[in-house]
């Protein structure tokens, strides 16, 4: 999936945060829903201004960023 067609960034439009074209939708906000269990359909339901497709491009984002950026954090029982 090319998420380039789906995903813009625009100072503008909440502060600049990556959203789905047209909308003020956030990726973060759907990644969020998925995290906590949602699927596509619901978040669909959710927020009738995107698409299924659109939540595919917002994971396709993220696999992305996931490829390029690693975060750090602490391997081993706290």
């Amino acid at each position: 999936m090319d998420w380039r067609s789906r995903i813009t960034t625009d100072p503008a439009v909440c502060h600049g945060k990556a959203c789905i074209r047209g909308t003020r939708v956030m990726v973060s906000v759907i990644l969020d829903n998925l995290a906590d269990g949602e699927n596509a359909d619901q978040i669909v339901r959710s927020y009738p201004s995107i698409t299924v497709a659109d939540v595919l491009a917002a994971m396709a984002y993220a696999a992305d960023l996931a490829r390029e950026r690693v975060l750090p954090f602490q391997t081993g029982a706290a």
